[in-house]
């Protein structure tokens, strides 16, 4: 089933409400590779009850709709996809658990012409279930590399955050576990791409590929170190765009640019020569 600007833009994606714990909160840094050096002061207190904090990003998983363009009927091709960037923007920190809402809908619509692709941009919100505070808005980039030609807004991407032109304050090595992509799954993204081979190979990929967001997690975890000084709660905004897949059990380098208000950032693959995660943007508390 094709679709049009029109019928994306009128989609209606329900709300999900959730609760989680400490015990999910947990098992979203240990996902995302935390806890494998046990004297790590850092990690420990993102992965054990013992003054744990929530890494910000975990706002990503939290009442997630799943993989919407297949399960709500959006027409989009939607084994063509991959994700093409991602911002989260902090109203506070957030809690280590809790019961949200999260109400999310297609915000805009770019079409790159036939058979070039669209973008779709959809922005999900989520707020305490008991007070309706707004605690994180965010933003999904949506590459819909199978959809060129359904018409769009006429509106331009936002440029991206640029990449000071010297070598980079601090870089931080990660390792990603051959698991990774199945466990981060667990989490509520459960797109086949990242478990099974066959969708990965007619996605074009010859096996899974690490989710993006738990790309980005990674690089969380690298930015919470340094730029946070080892407290998630700094963390104000983080946004990013993903120019290549990862695959698990390679090992990630963030890269670091300091500023007054935070810091760029860039993801790569030292033994491919790849850049992962582009234009990355951090903003911190003072």
């Amino acid at each position: 089933m094709a679709t049009t600007y029109e019928d994306l833009m009128k989609l209606e994606v329900p709300d999900v409400s959730s609760t989680y714990s400490e015990k999910d909160t947990m098992f979203y840094a240990l996902s995302l590779g935390a806890g494998t050096d046990p004297m790590d002061a850092c990690d420990l207190g993102l992965v054990f009850e013992k003054n744990l904090q929530a890494i910000p990003t975990m706002a990503v998983v939290l009442a997630h709709p799943g993989f919407w363009p297949r399960e709500q009927n959006s027409g989009l091709d939607w084994v063509e996809i991959v994700h093409g960037g991602q911002r989260v923007k902090l109203h506070k920190s957030l809690p280590v658990a809790g019961k949200i809402i999260g109400r999310g809908r297609v915000r805009d619509v770019i079409d790159k012409g036939e058979g070039k692709g669209v973008l779709v941009f959809f922005e999900r919100n989520l707020f305490d279930a008991e007070t309706d505070e707004l605690l994180v808005t965010m933003e999904q980039t949506l590459f819909c590399r199978g959809d060129g030609g359904m018409g769009g807004s006429g509106n331009q991407p936002v440029a991206p955050f640029a990449i000071p032109d010297r070598p980079a304050d601090l870089s931080v090595e990660r390792e990603v576990s051959p698991q990774m992509a199945l466990l981060y799954r667990l989490n509520g993204d459960m797109n086949p791409l990242h478990a099974d081979p066959e969708i990965a190979q007619k996605a074009g990929f010859d096996r899974p590929i690490l989710q993006g967001l738990g790309t980005m997690g990674v690089a969380a975890l690298a930015l919470i170190k340094t730029v946070c000084e080892g407290d998630p709660s700094r963390m104000t905004e983080v946004d990013v765009r993903f120019t290549a897949p990862c695959f698990p059990g390679e090992t990630l380098r963030t890269d670091i640019w300091m500023d007054a208000k935070g810091a760029a950032f860039r993801v790569s693959v030292p033994v491919r020569k790849v850049t992962v995660i582009d234009n990355g943007r951090v903003d911190i508390r003072g």
